[in-house]
């Protein structure tokens, strides 16, 4: 009979590395993996084990024998109060990074079976208290919180270390009443414009802060390299400008001089607001943004106005393709998958650049592009969300053949 889900293991576990999710594994005695929450590569720990299952456990850290000589302080004081927005603050910024390269390697070798991938790094972790959007629940006094790891129990924060300061002084005032569950609250470093939203619509969110926008459709306007961009508060944008501006020059410098492109659009697809469609491409160059939520395909209207674009409201894997010149796709966290894999190889594109924000999905959908024609390039790792497992790929595929 296996033990119940809140027995305890008290002999030490090694744990050998931290893997996607960012907890440490090791073994149990028994043989079973053991997933450790708040675990680092090479220590020896006690664990309280909180999930049993027959192939693998979860538990977390109840005492450090052995620690790694990079383990530090959290410097959040919610960390200690049991918040799960930041997952690796126990880690030198150092460590962290060391972390995310073997996440990212392992999940290419794994599932996209890629020999020695070839993984190159851009680290701007120091950008701590850059994002400019954040989601946030209510906790019980109706304040504004962010939930405990693996619980739908809500932590009231008064300050956010990873986010930009009148982020956190908005959310920080927010009272969110009963019946609203979460709150996206975004500011434009730009132009300072604060906006925010929460569903059901009806129901009345109060803020302390100034507050210029509100609902799905308002929207704030930010820039990324001198351009200026609407942003709907309903449509996704990176995770600040600083950070859309690495990974935009990461992906144009992946997909190679456009001298080289052949005849026929660039396609953009889950192009979001239009980023790299107005960014990448020569401005005399066609592109076709494809993009299903309906207010991202309003601003990128707007927001591609002066070039030759055609934005495509749309599922990816409903569009009909067509040939082209260069693709880059930035789908969510579950990747591209099977069918729009063929949608993708369906535009004989000689190079595509996936961004990917999940090492996991990047691995399966580069075994499936692998089957579909494509060799994998190279990879850049970004880490636009210090202080969590969270990291941003940027890969270039091209068509067999076409290295």
């Amino acid at each position: 009979m296996s033990p119940s889900p809140d027995s305890t293991h008290d002999a030490p576990v090694r744990v050998d590395k931290v893997v996607a999710e960012g907890d440490g594994l090791g073994r149990l005695s028994d043989g079973r993996v053991v997933f450790v929450e708040g675990a680092l590569p090479g220590e020896l720990v006690r664990i309280r084990v909180v999930k049993q299952s027959r192939d693998y456990a979860r538990a977390v850290v109840s005492e450090i024998l052995e620690p790694n000589p990079q383990r530090v302080d959290p410097p959040c004081v919610h960390v200690g109060d049991g918040c799960g927005g930041c997952d690796l603050q126990h880690a030198s910024l150092e460590l962290q990074k060391e972390i995310k390269v073997g996440i990212v390697r392992e999940s290419l070798e794994r599932l996209g079976r890629i020999v020695a991938p070839d993984l190159r790094t851009n680290w701007f972790s120091s950008l701590v208290g850059a994002r400019t959007t954040m989601r946030v629940a209510r906790s019980v006094d109706g304040r504004a919180g962010l939930r405990r790891r693996r619980s739908h129990d809500v932590v009231r924060i008064d300050r956010c270390l990873v986010v930009r300061p009148e982020l956190s002084e908005l959310v920080a005032g927010l009272t969110i009443p009963l019946g609203v569950d979460e709150v996206t609250a975004r500011v434009a470093a730009a132009t300072s414009e604060r906006g925010m939203w929460w569903e059901p619509s009806d129901r009345s969110v109060e803020s302390a802060e100034r507050v210029d926008v509100s609902g799905a459709t308002g929207f704030v306007h930010e820039k990324v390299l001198g351009r200026q961009f609407q942003v709907s508060m309903g449509s996704f944008f990176q995770s600040s400008p600083e950070a859309a501006e690495v990974i935009v020059g990461a992906v144009t410098a992946a997909l190679g001089s456009a001298d080289a492109w052949p005849s026929g659009p660039f396609v953009d697809m889950y192009g979001g607001v239009g980023l790299f469609s107005a960014l990448v491409p020569p401005v005399d160059r066609e592109v076709v943004l494809i993009e299903g939520n309906p207010l991202a395909c309003a601003d990128a209207r707007v927001n591609l106005a002066d070039r030759p674009a055609r934005v495509v409201d749309s599922r990816v894997e409903d569009w009909t393709p067509e040939r082209a010149a260069a693709v880059v796709a930035d789908p969510a966290r579950d990747g591209l998958r099977a069918k729009a894999v063929g949608v993708t190889a369906a535009t004989e594109t000689p190079v595509l650049v996936l961004v990917s924000c999940d090492p996991a999905s990047l691995g399966r959908d580069a075994r499936l592009l692998t089957e579909a024609g494509y060799e994998f390039d190279s990879a850049e790792i970004l880490d636009p969300f210090p202080h969590t497992h969270h990291v941003e790929v940027v890969s270039r595929f091209v068509r067999h053949g076409r290295l």
